[in-house]
């Protein structure tokens, strides 16, 4: 499978942020599809494949979360939770980048098999700090850029 077809879920309820996501993949040349849910039930329906995403062609299963805690509807937990019941998606990379910094947050994150957690930082350039390693670790080499 090459990297166009990785598909990053992106799970944000403030457009702020998913703004910062975008651009930090640009900045780090990571030319993956990012698919943005803005709240937490919308990411249950993406995962479940329920309306309005129903059609595969145009909303393809993930191979990277990237999920926000605080989220309406159904908070990142719960989202978490669910996924690692699902059969499906036990083994789905789900990474938390969340404005929490609170260590019990972490820890229930932690708990719940999440692959990493991530305090939003408040600068592009951490934004993009924090990116390019993580993405890295299922995209395919890229060319050097020299």
């Amino acid at each position: 499978m090459d990297a166009a077809t990785k598909i990053l879920l992106l799970v944000e309820d403030d457009e702020n942020d998913v703004f910062f996501m975008q651009r930090a993949l640009d900045k780090a040349n990571l030319k993956l599809p990012l698919k943005v849910v803005a709240d937490g039930q919308e990411a249950l329906d993406y995962l479940a494949g329920r309306k309005p995403f129903t059609d595969r062609g145009q909303n393809p299963l993930p191979h990277l979360v990237l999920l926000d805690l605080k989220l309406p509807y159904v908070n990142g937990f719960e989202v978490l939770a669910w996924i690692r019941r699902q059969s499906p998606f036990r083994d789905l990379p789900v990474i938390v980048l969340t404005s929490s910094p609170q260590e019990r947050d972490q820890q229930e994150a932690e708990k719940l098999g999440v692959q990493a957690y991530f305090v939003k930082p408040p600068t592009r350039e951490m934004v993009l700090g924090i990116l390019a390693p993580l993405v890295e670790s299922f995209v395919p080499a890229r060319p050097s850029m020299l």
